[in-house]
């Protein structure tokens, strides 16, 4: 029986039950959709982690306090991460190169009649505008260049504070664009006092307008807003008492961030009086966060995810599988005399087992391809409620249409056996 009349027969079997087959291909299709999916959604999940986490460079350490929640409020475990701390850091650590800390408070602002109320603080080092412009995820909203732009981009007139100035504790500040307009209603602010909290600071810069590099993302709000001091003059003069500090410190070889890591934790349990526990291990009042585990830690839980999902989808294919199996063993039982007569005619087993064989593929292969198209049409749907992150794998195509073929050959491979030993006597018989 030639190869042609086999795919004849078998799809007429087919069209001949065509509500049947429709039912039957449900399992399948909704399977392959779900692979494609689910790798799409697993490959945004990814991508979003590697973005989120951009900021923290694979040189950087960065440190925070430990904090636990204690009658409906956060509180520090032990000791905070202080100014002083990272001071220390600075100038203790051989492999530390050099630190940057920041502290974050609310406050009111004046400059005469004007006040604002609820204006973010940020108390940064001297090179601050340095890690926005390496992050490269903002940039001056008039920017029209190729290429990341650099820190001078990011101030619109005047200047930032320096390191001297932040070591000697001055009393000056930086506006952010928006800030300076609500502040100043367009009179030029440089080199005027303004109040911060009560506390007098110059203003020796406005930032330029910012906006998102990339510009899927729309989310401007706070880009614009607040003030920005010497994190020294933020932490001795802004608060009642001294405040937790974030700390990155850069190493200075990467190869030895473990050693790194060792050394600092080692630093701050000495300054703040952590002792080795009688079972052997410390009881830290900071946290110690590297790239590397960020993304390790982020990435096995995406992998985690994806796994769950692409064991559902394995379900719905083997459920499908065995809506197959089941159709074909229908279709034996229905066209028992319909076998009886070709094996009469000269009709080998194996071709009887080919027939059969070949209707199963036919059916899983149509439902791979609708299964296909059916997974990419979910992927901008799935992406707008997960934060727009999808990212369709090319390998999924043929991965899940693979397996649907897979599927059809395993799952019709019984019934077709089955119909090849019928005995062409007894067949001819059935009624």
């Amino acid at each position: 029986m030639g190869l042609t009349n086999l795919f004849k027969t078998a799809w007429g079997g087919i069209i001949a039950n065509q509500m049947r087959a429709a039912l039957t291909s449900l399992g399948i299709i909704i399977g392959v959709a779900s692979v494609i999916a689910t790798l799409a959604l697993g490959n945004g999940t990814r991508a979003a982690v590697e973005a989120r986490f951009r900021f923290l460079g694979s040189d950087q350490v960065q440190i925070t306090t430990n904090f636990k929640l204690e009658q409906g409020e956060s509180v520090p475990v032990g000791q905070i991460v202080s100014y002083d701390d990272g001071l220390v850091l600075a100038s203790t650590l051989e492999l530390v190169d050099r630190v940057e800390m920041t502290v974050y408070s609310t406050g009111r602002v004046r400059n005469g009649r004007v006040a604002l109320s609820n204006v973010t603080i940020r108390g940064t080092v001297a090179t601050y505008l340095d890690s926005i412009a390496a992050n490269g995820e903002l940039q001056p909203a008039d920017w029209e260049e190729e290429g990341k732009p650099g820190s001078e981009a990011f101030l619109a007139y005047g200047r930032f504070y320096t390191p001297a100035e932040v070591l000697s504790w001055e009393e000056v500040c930086v506006l952010g664009y928006q800030t300076a307009e609500d502040l100043f209603e367009g009179v030029d602010p440089l080199g005027e006092t303004i109040l911060v909290n009560r506390k007098t600071c110059e203003v020796i810069g406005v930032l330029s307008e910012m906006v998102q590099a990339d510009s899927s993302k729309h989310d401007h709000s706070g880009l614009n807003d607040g003030i920005y001091l010497p994190v020294s003059t933020t932490v001795e003069g802004l608060f009642d008492e001294q405040p937790a500090v974030t700390i990155v410190a850069h190493v200075t070889d990467e190869s030895r961030m473990d050693d790194a890591v060792a050394g600092i934790s080692s630093l701050l349990r000495e300054r703040h009086g952590i002792e080795e526990t009688a079972e052997g291990y410390f009881e830290d009042d900071f946290y110690l966060t590297t790239k590397e585990a960020l993304l390790g830690a982020q990435q096995e839980a995406a992998r985690t995810f994806s796994v769950l999902l692409t064991a559902l989808a394995a379900v719905s294919l083997v459920v499908g599988g065995i809506g197959i199996m089941n159709v074909m063993l229908v279709s034996v039982t229905e066209r028992t005399r319909e076998i009886g007569v070709r094996r009469a005619v000269g009709a080998k087993r194996v071709d009887v087992v080919f027939q059969f064989l070949i209707e199963a593929i036919l059916l899983s292969s149509i439902s791979g391809v609708l299964g296909i198209a059916l997974g990419i049409l979910l992927i901008p749907a799935l992406a707008s409620f997960h934060d727009g992150i999808a990212l369709l794998d090319p390998l999924s195509i043929p991965l899940s249409f693979g397996v649907a073929m897979f599927t059809g050959v395993i799952f019709g491979l019984y019934p077709a056996i089955q119909a090849s030993q019928l005995d062409p006597i007894e067949a001819l018989r059935h009624v």
